[in-house]
């Protein structure tokens, strides 16, 4: 009998694999266009992000924010919704952080203070991710275009809150105050001295976290199956009596709460306070890490390590190879979107005509 569609480890596996060599070939190209070997900056960007322990913390420290922006987009993604407004969540998810420790970090324990923090980064991503699902669900406004609008809207409000009320007196950088130190996430290096001085800290162990409790809600819990059904086929949801609109706004709840927990790690985990542009991207990753991932927790986490990767040995290359700029790897990430993304069936044809005829 003659196979008609592909088998569950092809597209979970095979799939995401070719593409991702096959936008790494393009890269290769590009790299030896500019003048350089491919295989020997492939060895430096591996050494310098993986295999030394300074480097592969500092991958880690960037997988950790990427994380919790592929999460934020995959949930919504199983309910049928392509929130791509996570940079402006982890944006809003930043000011709720901050709010709390202008508020509190000169009273507040730290075992008190950084829970309450997180909380504060939750709630704003959530809200900042409410309208858009209710519009949604209440209104048919596509949620897409909705979030696109959002994002801008979260830069120009941001921009705005930092400048107008958070810059201390007599400073020029448009930043908050700097934290007290209670509000420093721990380090993991207190404990794993080999990891250097970097700033790898137990957001780290929470994005794991989050991403264990994201696999068992949604494959191993009757909302998460209800979650997924409304994502597979809205009218048979709400034939089986699921409340479409219900499961719109809260995947949009947790989707932008995720997105606002994305800021914990860079900002109270690095720089310990709020700056302009912070996200500096993560949110789009996101998008990247949830497509590539196949909005599976082991996915999403090789997916976040290989774009921390890529930014980390992409600083160190660029600085050993002048002739690549730090910007190929911005186009390099742009590969991987394309390539796993507007192209993710690309091989499928080819892949399905060989198991038919291995088969034969």
């Amino acid at each position: 009998m003659k196979i008609t569609e592909l088998p569950r480890w092809a597209t979970a596996f095979a799939l995401p694999v070719l593409n991702l060599l096959s936008a790494l070939i393009v890269a290769g190209i590009v790299i030896h266009l500019l003048g350089e070997s491919p295989t020997e900056s492939l060895k430096i960007l591996i050494d310098s992000a993986v295999l030394n322990p300074e480097g592969l913390s500092y991958t880690l420290f960037y997988a950790s924010t990427f994380i919790f922006t592929g999460l934020s987009v995959s949930i919504a993604m199983k309910a049928g919704l392509f929130n791509i407004g996570s940079e402006g969540q982890l944006y809003l998810g930043g000011l709720g952080l901050t709010v709390v420790m202008l508020l509190l970090d000169q009273s507040l324990p730290g075992w008190l203070l950084i829970p309450a923090a997180m909380v504060g980064a939750a709630l704003f991503g959530a809200a900042w991710a409410f309208l858009p699902g209710y519009l949604q669900a209440k209104r048919g406004s596509h949620v897409v275009v909705t979030t696109i609008m959002f994002n801008f809207i979260a830069a120009s409000l941001m921009n705005f809150i930092i400048v107008k009320y958070l810059i201390p007196e007599g400073q020029q950088n448009p930043a908050s105050r700097v934290f007290a130190t209670a509000a420093e996430m721990p380090r993991l290096a207190n404990w794993f001295p080999v990891l250097g001085d970097t700033p790898l800290n137990i957001s780290f162990l929470i994005a794991i976290a989050a991403l264990v409790i994201y696999g068992v809600v949604v494959w191993r819990s009757a909302w998460g199956y209800k979650l997924r059904a409304t994502g597979l086929n809205h009218h048979a949801a709400h034939y089986a009596g699921v409340s479409i609109s219900g499961m719109i706004i809260i995947a949009m709840l947790i989707s932008g709460a995720l997105a606002g927990l994305g800021a914990v790690n860079s900002i109270m985990g690095s720089t310990h306070y709020l700056s302009l542009n912070f996200p500096a991207g993560a949110g789009f990753i996101g998008i990247a890490i949830a497509l590539m991932g196949r909005q599976h927790p082991v996915g999403i986490f090789l997916s976040a390590v290989l774009f921390g990767a890529l930014i980390q040995g992409g600083f160190d290359l660029s600085l050993e190879k002048p002739n690549i700029p730090q910007e190929t790897f911005i186009f390099i990430q742009g590969l991987i979107i394309l390539f796993c993304g507007a192209m993710e069936n690309l091989y499928a044809p080819a892949l399905l005509k060989m198991l038919n005829l291995r088969k034969g």
